[in-house]
């Protein structure tokens, strides 16, 4: 079973949608999908915290009854200009989003959500931090030498000598 709680034949019937327009609503997702079958939920992702805290992220997942309802909203909408933007519509279960123009970001968020709890992942994260350690370490026996030196309270107000001198 996968993360979802959705079996081998659900997850052939789940969409992903992206590309959507900011202005869209979870409700204009669910009126713009339920022409072409039985919607059993709908995930409309907002972001969870920052500043865009609340707004919608861009995408939505939609899961129909029969994978042939997916099938077929995939085959209609997947393309179709909606606010000006081109929706893209994908079978959630599909490995890559190739169609969508943002492949390697697919793939990269593909890598980081499929591979961050494994062994792997936590080699290679354990290794760049020791690199950058290491990095630190040698910058500090350098002595800093290509960083400007700090300024004293006396140099921002300057010393009685140079106060006095006139330009």
């Amino acid at each position: 079973m996968d993360p979802k709680g959705l079996d081998g034949d659900k997850s052939a019937s789940r969409l992903y949608v992206g590309n959507l327009d900011f202005r869209i609503s979870e409700s204009d997702v669910i009126k713009m999908f339920s022409p072409y079958g039985k919607i059993m939920s709908e995930d409309f992702l907002l972001h969870t915290r920052g500043p865009k805290r609340g707004e919608p992220r861009g995408y939505a997942f939609v899961q129909y009854t029969t994978k042939e309802e997916a099938q077929l909203a995939k085959e209609k909408i997947n393309g179709k200009l909606v606010c000006g933007r081109p929706v893209v519509v994908h079978l959630a279960s599909e490995k890559c989003f190739l169609d969508s123009g943002n492949a390697p970001r697919a793939l990269k968020d593909k890598k980081h959500a499929a591979g961050s709890g494994s062994k792997l992942a936590q080699a290679d994260r354990a290794a760049k931090i020791a690199a950058i350690k290491n990095k630190l370490k040698s910058l500090e026996g350098e002595g800093c030498s290509n960083k400007r030196p700090r300024l004293e309270p006396d140099d921002l107000i300057g010393s009685s000598d140079q106060s006095d001198k006139k330009l």
